[in-house]
């Protein structure tokens, strides 16, 4: 499990999904736009959701557990950007199953 920090706040998140995460952020901010990342807490930290603005002039760092990241999924950054581009902004939503990318689903 790797973090993702905006400041003092951390989420711990599995480091697969952070790769992808990054992706998606560093698109968007490179494009210079601004958007809303919403992540949900663990009931044993109290549940509920937290949603930050994410802009060009926010200061964020990943953290990785592993040295070694896999090969991306293009169909989950492509999900991913999808929320992004959304009014409601970056949600995590599951990593569509192979089957599926293959079904072109």
């Amino acid at each position: 499990m790797g973090r993702l920090a905006f400041g003092s706040e951390t989420v711990t998140l599995d480091d697969r999904l952070l790769a992808h995460l990054e992706v998606v952020m560093v698109t968007k901010l490179r494009r210079r736009e601004p958007f809303i990342l919403t992540w949900t807490v663990d009931p044993s930290l109290g549940s509920g959701r937290v949603s930050r603005w994410v802009g060009v002039s926010t200061s964020w760092d990943v953290r990785y557990q592993s040295r070694s990241s896999g090969p991306l999924n293009p169909a989950w950054i492509e999900s991913l950007m999808a929320t992004a581009n959304s009014p409601g902004g970056l949600r995590i939503v599951p990593e569509p199953d192979e089957e599926e990318q293959v079904a072109g689903l």
